[in-house]
């Protein structure tokens, strides 16, 4: 991130945040989505994320810290929108699919199971997966974006990680052999 940038908005200058909203927005808009799994609810976080850096990057510190901090607030937006959905019913959406070929068959089974494997964790499982493997960060540098102590954030990732495999291995156990979900 320009750091000139970051200090002109950090001063009050709407065509640096511009500058620097669009760029945020790109590349949080996809770790929102991975965290929430819904596009409507990865769109409302991205958009409390961008309002919340309007209102506090005059209270930014380091200007290098600019895209941790701005996954700090996504993630932290995510679980804010998570928890108000918890209490209503999950949305189905229907697919249409062009499967071609039992190749594409099994890559849209194989997808779906993960998926499936996905939503079974709580959002704070996610994130860390998502900062993790996504955005290709540390371990330390994920506890240090979200805020939370370096423990926490390893054994986030160790259980969030036997949860899938354990989801993954249930999926395939449940199957009968032969059958794709």
């Amino acid at each position: 991130m320009d750091r000139e940038l970051v200090e002109r908005a950090r001063h009050g200058d709407r065509e640096a945040y511009e500058v620097l909203g669009r760029a945020a927005a790109d590349r949080l808009y996809p770790v929102a989505y991975r965290i929430l799994r819904e596009a409507d609810q990865a769109d409302d976080a991205v958009q409390q994320t961008l309002v919340a850096i309007w209102r506090e990057i005059p209270k930014l510190r380091d200007p290098d810290r600019f895209e941790a901090w701005t996954y700090r607030l996504v993630v932290r937006f995510c679980l804010a929108e998570a928890r108000r959905q918890r209490g209503q019913e999950a949305r189905v959406k229907a697919l249409a699919l062009d499967v071609r070929s039992a190749d594409d068959t099994i890559r849209v089974a194989a997808r779906d199971e993960i998926e499936r494997a996905f939503r079974r964790l709580t959002p704070e499982h996610r994130a860390v997966l998502v900062l993790h493997h996504y955005v290709g960060l540390p371990v330390n540098e994920v506890a240090e974006t979200l805020g939370i102590p370096f423990g926490t954030a390893a054994s986030r990732l160790h259980y969030a990680a036997r949860a899938m495999r354990a989801a993954l291995t249930t999926d395939e156990t449940a199957l009968p052999t032969g059958q794709l979900a």
